[in-house]
Parts: structure tokens; sequence; C-alpha cells
């Protein structure tokens, strides 16, 4: 018999690839953070001597959900300005917000308890964009989480850089920092083709390609941005961003509910990524992505939850189960969207946005062991005729029982391991009585 660490049985195992397959009484092995077999479960007993063997009889084990799009720290925000367009939520609450409080100390605030959040309700890896990266990267690999970190690009000053040269200058010291880190890497982040002028983002498209990072922008969010850009630049955002030399497989684009035909032909034509924030929109009513269009045009789609502050939850069930709804709504056909494909871009579609498809986003031996199980023995998910369909329609974050990350079990029984709640909590009211007083 093969020593390993780890063996978790599951009723169901959903590895995400192949696409739609459910594995009853199955069993996924683990050894050194890494899966090593995907066997039905007497099998896999009489195969392997596990250090740790976890029976889940009433459990789907899906991969870790990867939430493609958020501003972590930005749960110290959640609820502060609600019901506002974008422009006027922005404008006038989150920037004058964050001018007068974002710091290291605030970062790692609301970096925790965004984290406590997302581990609880299954996520295991996001896609961030704030000012003090370098604190959000401390912070998940303190709690074993695993992350890809925005190098942010601005036009005007923040908290965090002064100028054009001290944003890249500080972006390059970030990198290096990080490179090579198991669980934490870079992209980079200009915030929106209407907040970057030209020259830093052709210099942020030199860069990544030295670097080989990916670059995380927002872009066609509402219709306002096009009309600006119209009138500013002649062309829409993303003709601008094609003539930068930014369409590319590096480019994750977030929100996208403004898109002609011509838009999603280039996006499919030249790899470029998409990530679809369904609820962010929906309350900013920004508008509705395209989806089953995209994904008919061969682009991948990956799902985010945007920040707590426009959203207002890090919850990537809720945002699967709307990412569905929604798309057969604006398609009008009941078929868009599938289950498993709303799983799929809850999981392998962002892993290959963010360029870790390799390692992470399905249940495959040789992939790193980013584990979720989730108990459908909860009366609102009985009876189980369709185990994908129970998990995007019915189920609920709060029926995540355990996480484990490369193999690490960072949520036990609904109990984080790696990081302090109470102290999460204590930080984030502090945070909000200061914010309150002004």
């Amino acid at each position: 018999m093969q020593q390993i660490d780890t063996l978790v049985h599951a009723r169901w195992v959903v590895p995400v690839e192949p696409h739609g397959r459910v594995l009853a009484h199955h069993a996924v092995a683990v050894h050194n953070g890494r899966i090593v077999a995907v066997e039905p479960s007497p099998r896999a007993r009489s195969a392997f001597r596990a250090a740790h063997e976890v029976d889940l009889p009433a459990h789907a084990l899906i991969p870790g959900l990867v939430n493609a799009h958020g501003h972590a720290a930005m749960t110290l925000f959640r609820g502060l300005a609600d019901d506002l367009p974008l422009m006027t939520w922005l404008g006038e609450h989150i920037w004058p917000a964050e001018a007068r409080w974002v710091s290291e100390e605030f970062v790692a605030a609301g970096t925790g308890l965004a984290l406590a959040e997302m581990l609880r309700g299954g996520t295991t890896c996001f896609n961030d964009m704030y000012f003090f990266p370098q604190v959000t990267a401390r912070a998940a690999a303190a709690a074993g989480m695993r992350a890809v970190v925005g190098l942010i690009v601005l036009d005007f000053p923040s908290a965090w850089a002064a100028d054009a040269d001290a944003y890249f200058a500080r972006a390059v010291d970030v990198f290096d920092e990080l490179k090579g880190h198991p669980l934490v890497r870079t992209a980079f982040a200009p915030h929106a083709p209407y907040s970057v002028s030209d020259a830093p983002l052709a210099r942020v498209r030199k860069l990544a390609d030295e670097l080989e990072l990916p670059v995380h922008i927002h872009v066609h969010e509402t219709r306002d941005e096009i009309a600006q850009s119209l009138e500013r630049h002649g062309v829409r955002p993303i003709a601008r961003l094609d003539r930068l030399g930014l369409v590319s497989p590096s480019l994750v684009a977030v929100h996208m509910t403004q898109l002609e035909d011509e838009e999603i032909a280039l996006f499919a034509a030249k790899g470029a990524h998409v990530v679809h924030c369904p609820e962010s929109n929906l309350k900013l009513a920004s508008g509705f992505c395209p989806v089953q269009r995209l994904l008919d045009a061969g682009v991948d789609v990956a799902l985010g939850t945007d920040g707590a502050a426009s959203n207002n939850d890090l919850d990537m069930f809720g945002e699967l189960r709307t990412a569905a709804l929604l798309a057969k709504g604006v398609a009008a056909d009941p078929s868009a969207v599938p289950a498993a494909t709303a799983l799929r871009m809850a999981t392998l579609n962002g892993a290959r946005a963010l360029g870790l498809a390799d390692e992470v986003g399905s249940l495959v031996p040789g992939k790193e062991a980013d584990l979720v199980a989730v108990d459908l023995s909860f009366p609102e998910t009985q009876p189980v005729h369709h185990p994908i369909s129970q998990l995007v329609y019915a189920a609920g974050r709060r029926q995540v029982s355990h996480v484990w990350i490369a193999g690490r079990p960072v949520l036990v029984e609904g109990r984080l391991t790696t990081i302090d709640l109470d102290k999460a909590r204590e930080d984030a009211e502090a945070w909000r009585a200061r914010i309150a007083a002004g």
C-alpha cells in the first residue's frame, strides 16, 4: 500500500474535468499537497495508507472555488454607500473614503475579514486589485490561501504611490518579493481605461509581457464608460486597449456588460479572458454581460464577486446561482449556462484566466489539492437527484464543511484553522467605529 498524507472519501466527487462528470462513492488521495489519485473508495482503501482519512458520506467534493475578481480590503466599506450609480458611488463616497482611511493597517484588517469569509464559503483562490498588495499577499500566505495580487496602476496619487513612476517602482518591488511563492502570485492591475491613460497602459503591456504576468482591469462596465471613451479617444475602450496591444491571452477583463459582436469575436480570436460579476453588476445597474454569447464564441468566462462594498458579500455560491439564472434571462434561453458550466466558470475557467489551470481548478491527479466539501444532507438540498444542480441552484456557502488548500486543512467541520475569527471581527468593528467617527 502506498503511504500518503490524506485520503478523502465523499458520496460524490465532482472533478469538473471531464465536464459534467459526477463520481459516486469516490475518494481523492493527496500527498505532498497534490492529488495523486481519484478512485472508487473501495479501491482507494486497498491502495493507500493515509496518515489522515476523512469520510464525508453526504457530501459533494469539488475543486476550490476561484474568485476571479475582488477588492478584499474593501470589506471594511461593506454597506457604507449602497443603492447608488457606479460613478456616484465611486466619486462621492468610495474614493473619498479611501483617501481618508486606506493604509497598511486598513488593508491588513479588511483582508483578514475577507479571507475568513471566503474560506468559510469554499473559495480557495482569489484575484485581488487594491492598494498595498504586499499586505494582502502576506495575509493570504499566513492564512494558507492561494491568491493573485494586483500591482495597481492609476493616473492619480493614492496612499500607495504618488505618481506613475512610483506605481511601477512599487509594482516591481512586490513582484520581486513574491517571485516563486508557492501560494501567492502577481498580476498587473491598471484600474480601468477611464482612470489610466495611454502611456502607463503601454508601460503595463511592456512589463507584463517581460514578466509574463496577467493584466487585470475593469473594462466595458457601464454605458457611460463607453460614451466617455468615444468622446475622449474616438474609440470604444476595448478598441483602445487593442490598439495598445493589451487584448491578448494575458488580459483579464472584468465586468464586460457593454459588448458588440465584433468585440466578442476579437476576444475569442486573441484568447483574452472575461470575469463576470453578476451580483455587483445588478446592484450597480451596470448592465448585463452576454455570458452565453461569449461562451458560444469560445471565450473563457470566469466568475468574481467584486468587492464587498458593491456586492455586498464574497459568496461564490451566490454568484454561481445568480450567474446561471441571469444568463438564462439575458439569452431568453433556459438552457443557457447550465449548472455544470456555471461550476466550471467558478473553478477551472477562473484558474485559466489567472494562468493557474495547470495547478488548480479541477480534481485531476498531479494538480494541487485545493478541495471543498459541501454537505448536501441539509434539507435545502434534499433529495439529491443531480449533485451539480444542487450545488448551483440550491446549496449555500453555509453548507461548506471542509476546505483544503495544497492539501492543508484550512476549514474543518466549519471551523477555520489558520485565521483567528474573533480577531477579524474585532478589527472590523474597530474600523467601523473609526470610519463612523470621521
